[in-house]
């Protein structure tokens, strides 16, 4: 199974790009963030002819997630039990090939101190205790997505310069830890422990070509998936301008492959 994950930053603005990934990727999964469309304005009719089942879950102008599967879903949920933010359509999952996939676009924030930062606090351990009732983890299980937060100082371009503001800030991560602590391994550092890899790059100053980026698209997966994945890579190209049609997302696809 290949699973890619993505923060499209608008899929009707990025829609032949998307289309373009799933030509050359072909994945299994792509489960996509920020999609920004409400369920009726999703380019199903698009990803169908592409050969994918498209289950959505979105909102206008704002957040929205999606899984595109090569088969059909089984048991999709939409949202979590316990959301603090009901209204906000952060996490879509499902069944796809005997694995529970799990969606999540988790709330930026803004910087610390501001409510939405403890808003973004509150929202983590709504999600952790909720995963915690409904999924067990000596099943397989992945939770894929933006997270909005780079585990630690080697998944930051300048981590002095980073350091206890949003997205680096020791309060989120230690929210990150409670869920790898419930089980669930970060697939990417399980095969490469030190390597930069960063999955997003601001669009002002330069940012992406003078590779000042984060690691911020994360992969958390049970024993029974850490034990299977075989390859994690980012898809840089598609951050380029010169790779696609339009512009590119701030974000680049994280890329999973299980035996």
């Amino acid at each position: 199974m290949k699973l890619i994950s993505w923060n499209v930053n608008s899929v009707r603005a990025r829609l032949d790009r998307l289309l373009a990934l799933l030509e050359r990727h072909r994945p299994d999964v792509l489960c996509l963030q920020e999609t920004k469309a409400t369920d009726d304005l999703f380019p199903v009719d698009a990803v169908r002819s592409a050969g994918y089942h498209a289950a959505t879950h979105g909102q206008k102008t704002y957040n929205g997630v999606a899984l595109l599967t090569r088969e059909p879903t089984k048991g999709m949920v939409a949202g979590f039990a316990g959301d603090p933010i009901p209204e906000q359509a952060r996490v879509i999952s499902a069944e796809v090939g005997g694995i529970r996939v799990v969606d999540v676009y988790v709330v930026n924030g803004k910087e610390v101190g501001d409510p939405k930062y403890d808003l973004k606090l509150a929202w983590l351990d709504a999600l952790t205790a909720w995963l915690e009732d409904t999924h067990d983890p000596s099943m397989p299980l992945v939770i894929a997505g933006d997270f909005n937060i780079a585990p630690a100082d080697r998944d930051v371009h300048d981590p002095e310069r980073w350091r206890d503001r949003v997205l680096c800030s020791d309060p989120e991560r230690r929210r990150l830890e409670t869920l790898l602590e419930r089980g669930l391994v970060d697939l990417h550092r399980h095969l490469v422990p030190d390597e930069p890899a960063f999955t997003w790059w601001d669009y002002r100053g330069g940012a992406f070509p003078r590779d000042f980026g984060l690691r911020i698209d994360l992969a958390l997966g049970t024993a029974a998936l850490r034990d299977r994945v075989t390859a994690v890579s980012v898809d840089r190209d598609e951050r380029k301008k010169t790779s696609g049609e339009g512009n590119p997302s701030d974000h680049a696809p994280l890329i999973v492959e299980f035996d």
